[in-house]
């Protein structure tokens, strides 16, 4: 079984609010550039493709705070957009309670995992 993970995150380049797989290290630096401060989405997407997983990279134009953007990717899975089936959604940065409830209706429906940060689960606790 391969393993997709679609992610959300920040990047220096590369379109926003569009589904972008990525099959290679070279290719995801040649896409989305260097990661912003502060940022984790492109760390999060490297350790996908060092442990071989398959990457759809969602730019997202500031993580944890573009609720619009956010909110347009779980459009597109919900509206079954994406072809295959994410086997988890990566949103590191983002502590909102209400896209992590969205996300995790999400994740329910479609068998998936939340990835996410241990800060970021501490702000979605203590909301």
């Amino acid at each position: 079984m391969e393993h997709l993970i679609f992610l959300f995150g920040e990047a220096e380049k590369g379109q926003l609010c569009s589904p972008i797989p990525c099959r290679c290290l070279s290719e995801l630096a040649d896409v989305f550039g260097h990661p912003p401060p502060e940022s984790q989405g492109l760390f999060y997407a490297i350790q996908a493709l060092m442990y071989e997983r398959r990457l759809i990279y969602f730019r997202v134009k500031e993580e944890g705070f573009s609720l619009e953007d956010y909110k347009r990717g779980l459009a597109l899975l919900r509206n079954k957009e994406i072809v295959d089936y994410p086997t988890a959604i990566c949103m590191p940065g983002m502590g909102d309670a209400r896209i992590i409830d969205e996300t995790s209706e999400m994740c329910f429906i479609l068998h998936s995992l939340l990835i996410t940060t241990e800060r970021d689960l501490y702000d979605y606790l203590t909301n």
